[in-house]
Parts: structure tokens; sequence; C-alpha cells
């Protein structure tokens, strides 16, 4: 029975009949209607961010490119938080959780209004997995829409972006930039609509979903001001009624073999600490079977290609303008290191949909290197384990000189204090900044550390201070930085038994993350310590705090198996 057909019956069956079509006549439906397949538009517009200033316009191309293929579009609306405005603030707790919010409201609307598909729309960092996740939930044919990249802003001859910014901030406390240059940086970083610049977490996202056979080829690069996004938003409208005829589901196509491919492009564009989470939680709604390990196995046999910020040079757009993702994936496939015949959105293989890409990057270009002069010869996104991350924990390594260090540790309880430190220059060269009880359950929520991260890169620390947290980092972030260590504090980890001054040890060559305290002395403070009241006990930040699963998995809310009964 045709999603349609199925759709028809579900209405006309029962005493329901008559007040259900009556509500759909109310909306302009006629009598034809009921035989077409009713597809959801998730539109994640709002005026909160230049990330998602610009998708209206996208959601009216689907709409219209829907109506155009056969289908009738069913818009209804998806929440975002502002990373980048909510950074540094309490408000960057609810970022993580708004990635659950829209899982939740994709799988609500899709399920309680029986859609036959679903079109996903998304800007800002957390509509990219919480959109996957709800896609893979509800399963029906379905199709992400990024909404684009943000044009650069310039100042003296430079581009910028938003960590453009938090850099300054490092820089002008430092006394290295004068008030008007940071001013400046401030007011033209961010020229328009559309989401980060460089290979942060949104853009790293759409490019491993691209690479995941979710979104069409050559979508996850471009810039949100230009007219492509649009046409691109219609032509992915007429693709999903295509999938909705031929019945093919996101979980027909969202396997271990199509992840395997999704990490190998966020592997080998420098992407986001960010993918380790989101995949991990993303996996878990697809019911596939992948752990924090296979990322270290994915990192291990794939060479980052692309010279992209935030430890390169180069922004999305430049990607895009080489030859994007598809460029990438085609050297990747070439050198045995994509899985050719899985299926994607289109109804062809990742081969098929690549076929008349180049084996070899064009010479007239820098930000994609051959396979053979790779800008690293191993992935950048290292999973580092020891008495500290028992579990693992999650290192950007790319760009440092030397990614090995020991050093004092400098503990914090919170964001707002280690940052206080650094801007009133009590951090020093060789210090690692432990930072804790910002974990899932901790914070909660997990917030990003930019703020102190960038400081230290503009006070010139980046490579010589080292900063542990159970907490995230945004994909903006790159330095002598170790996130997601698990288990928690707020869990009882390693982490919550650290001391002022002891010795810790970050060493990427040994994949390490070593509290340099002998095992007695840590049962001694295990035994002392107390875990601390919840920071929040009612509402949302409340129910994550309770439900979040260890970083490890991914924080998720219903990981439910992984619980004592």
């Amino acid at each position: 029975m045709s999603p349609a057909n199925r759709r028809s019956k579900n209405i006309t069956e029962g005493v329901a009949r008559a007040p259900n079509r009556s509500m759909f006549y109310a909306l302009g439906y006629r009598e034809s209607d009921f035989a077409k397949p009713m597809i959801g538009v998730a539109n994640g517009h709002s005026t909160i961010t230049p990330c998602n200033s610009g998708l209206q316009r996208l959601a009216d191309a689907a709409v219209a490119g829907i109506a155009e293929a056969g289908g009738n579009a069913q818009v209804f609306g998806v929440p975002t938080i502002s990373d980048g405005m909510a950074m540094g603030t309490e408000g960057m707790k609810y970022s993580l959780v708004s990635r659950e919010v829209i899982a939740d409201c994709i799988e609500t609307c899709v399920g309680g209004q029986w859609m036959d598909g679903v079109l996903v729309i998304g800007g800002c960092d957390k509509n990219m997995p919480g959109g996957m996740m709800g896609i893979l939930r509800a399963n029906v044919p379905a199709i992400y829409v990024y909404g684009g990249t943000i044009l650069p802003g310039h100042y003296q001859g430079k581009d910028l972006n938003i960590v453009s910014v938090f850099e300054a901030v490092g820089e002008f406390t430092a006394g290295r930039m004068n008030e008007t240059d940071f001013h400046e940086i401030e007011r033209r970083a961010i020229p328009g609509s559309g989401s980060c610049g460089g290979m942060y977490t949104a853009n790293t996202m759409s490019s491993a979903f691209e690479a995941l056979g979710m979104s069409l080829p050559s979508s996850s690069t471009m810039a949100n001001p230009h007219d492509e996004t649009a046409a691109k938003a219609k032509e992915a409208a007429r693709v999903l009624l295509a999938a909705v005829k031929a019945d093919l589901k996101p979980r027909d196509i969202v396997n271990r073999r199509s992840i395997e491919n999704a990490v190998a492009v966020i592997m080998a564009t420098g992407g986001s600490t960010n993918a380790v989470l989101h995949f991990l939680a993303i996996a878990h709604a697809a019911g596939v079977d992948w752990t924090i390990d296979d990322f270290e196995r994915m990192r291990r046999k794939v060479p980052v290609l692309c010279d992209l910020k935030p430890s390169g040079r180069f922004l999305a757009v430049d990607l895009h303008r080489a030859g994007g993702i598809p460029q990438v994936m085609k050297i990747l496939l070439e050198a045995g290191l994509l899985h050719g015949d899985c299926l994607t959105i289109t109804g062809k293989t990742i081969a098929e949909n690549l076929a008349d890409v180049p084996a070899q990057p064009r010479p007239d270009q820098e930000v994609i290197r051959p396979i053979s002069k790779p800008m690293y010869a191993q992935g950048h996104l290292a999973i580092l384990k020891g008495n500290l991350s028992p579990e693992g924990s999650v290192a950007k390594i790319t760009g440092l000189k030397n990614p090995k260090m020991t050093g004092p540790a400098r503990v914090f309880d919170d964001e707002q204090s280690a940052l206080e430190a650094i801007m009133s220059r009590q951090i020093r060269h060789g210090d690692v900044m432990v930072l804790r009880y910002l974990g899932p359950k901790g914070g909660p929520g997990m917030p990003e550390m930019l703020a102190p991260t960038s400081a230290l890169i503009g006070q010139g620390l980046g490579e010589s201070v080292g900063l542990v947290t159970d907490g995230r980092f945004s994909g903006g972030t790159w330095g002598m930085v170790v996130g997601h260590v698990a288990p928690e504090a707020h869990a009882g980890g390693t982490i919550a038994l650290v001391r002022e001054g002891d010795s810790i040890t970050i060493d990427a060559h040994t994949l390490t993350l070593q509290l340099n305290v002998d095992d007695a002395e840590l049962a001694r403070r295990r035994a002392a310590w107390k875990r601390p009241p919840p920071r929040y006990t009612r509402g949302v930040l409340a129910k994550f705090a309770l439900n979040a699963s260890s970083a490890s998995t991914g924080a998720v809310l219903d990981a439910f198996e992984d619980r004592p009964a």
C-alpha cells in the first residue's frame, strides 16, 4: 500500500472521517489532495541567530518543490539555540539540550500527523544532529537541507569569522590589540546570514550528512545568501517525493558502513570534536552498533586532506569553490577509504553520485590536498584514555607542534572562574587547566568552552597550556585541549578527584590522559568525595541532567538499556 493510500485509509476509517477531513479543508485542501503524500517541512527559521535567519526562503522553495512534485507540504517549526550567542553564559547549558528538543519535535510531528515523508531544514549546530536523530526515529522517507554557511567578514585585508571575535578578546586583554581594531573585528566578523564559516560544528555535520547519503551532493558547503541554496532546497523536495514513491527510508541508508563514510569525511576535513558526540547519538537513533573506539579506528586510517579553519587557513566557502565535499569524497573513494556501494537519498549509490567528479583536486586551489600530500597522515580527532578518562575523551590534535605535555593542574569547578583566571593572567605556560562539573549531568547540558580556549589562544598560550574538561568544545576550538572526559565529575569520574597542583599528562602520541597520582591516594580521595546537589530541580535542564547518558555514549536521553533496572 502506498503512503498516500495508507493516509487515505487512516482518514476514512471510523467515525473520525468527517472531522479529520474538515480540519484539512480548513487549510485549503481539496478532495484530490487526500490522494497525495503529506510531506512535513521541519523549518528551523528564526531571527534568534544569523545561522537560521536565512532559512525561510529555503522553506518556501521546498514547499514549492513539494507541490510541483505532487505532494502536500505541512510546515512546522523547530527551535534553535545560538551557540555563538550563548557561549560563556548560563544559556550555553541549553545548547545540547536543544538537540534533544529538536529531535523530539520532529519525531512528534511526523508521528502525530502520520506524515509520509519529512524534509528538515536547519542551520545552527544542534539543528543538524537533532534533525537527523528525529529523522531516524520517525523513519519515514526524509532528506536534510542545510541552510548554508556564512560569507566571511573582512578587516585590514583579512577574512573574519565568529572565532576571530573570541580570539580578539584574548588579544585585547593581553595588550596585543588596540581598542579600535577590537571593536572593528567585533562589528565586521559576521556580515550576514548563514552558519559559522570554518569547519566548525554546523559545517562539519552538514558535510558528514552529505557523505552519509542523507543530503544532496554539493549541498553542504554552499553560502546561505547565494541563490544555489534555494535551488538545492527545491531539488531536495523533488528527490524526497521520489523517495516516498520508492518507500526509501532513512534506516535503509544509515548503517554502519554509511556512518564510516561520514566519519571518514569528518576526519578528512578536520571537523569538529562535537561530531564524535553527535554521531554516537545518531547511531543510537538509527539502532547502529557504533562506539567511541570506532572513531579512533577511523582516525588511524584516514588522513586530513583539507586546510580549513580553525587550525588551517580556509573557510567553507573556499572549500565549496575548490570542489566541495564531492571532491573530498572522490579522493577518499579512489583511495579505498569510502564505501562506494552505500545507498543515498537520491536512489543512487555514493559511487554513482561521484562518477563525474575528478579523481584529483584541481591544481589551482590549495584547500583540498591530494591523498599523496595530505595535511596530516592520520585524522585529527583522537580518543584519549587513561585513569583520568577510562571511558574515553576527545582531543583535536591537528595544528599542534607537540601534542604532548605534562604540567600542574589548575582546577576550576565552573567556566566563569576559569575564564576570570585567564583574563587576570593567572594561567602560565605549562599549566593544565581542569574545568569540571560541566558534563551532560553536571553542567547540566555539557556547555562548550570556546570562551576560555579562545582567550588562551589570544594570549599566545594555545599550545603551551592544556585544558581538560568533561564539557565540550566549540567546533571553532583548537589548541592543547581535551574534552568529553568520561565518566564526568558529577558521576564520580576521576576528574572530580583532581586537586590543585596535581601532575597531569596529555599525550596524543600514546592516546593517554593520565592523572599522575597513585591508586592508593585516589582511593582515599574517592572515599571522601560527595556528589554535589543538582544545579536544577525543575524544567528541561533538570530532565536532561536526570536522563542523559555518558558523553562516551552520546549524551542521549533514551539509552534506557544502559541503565540499571
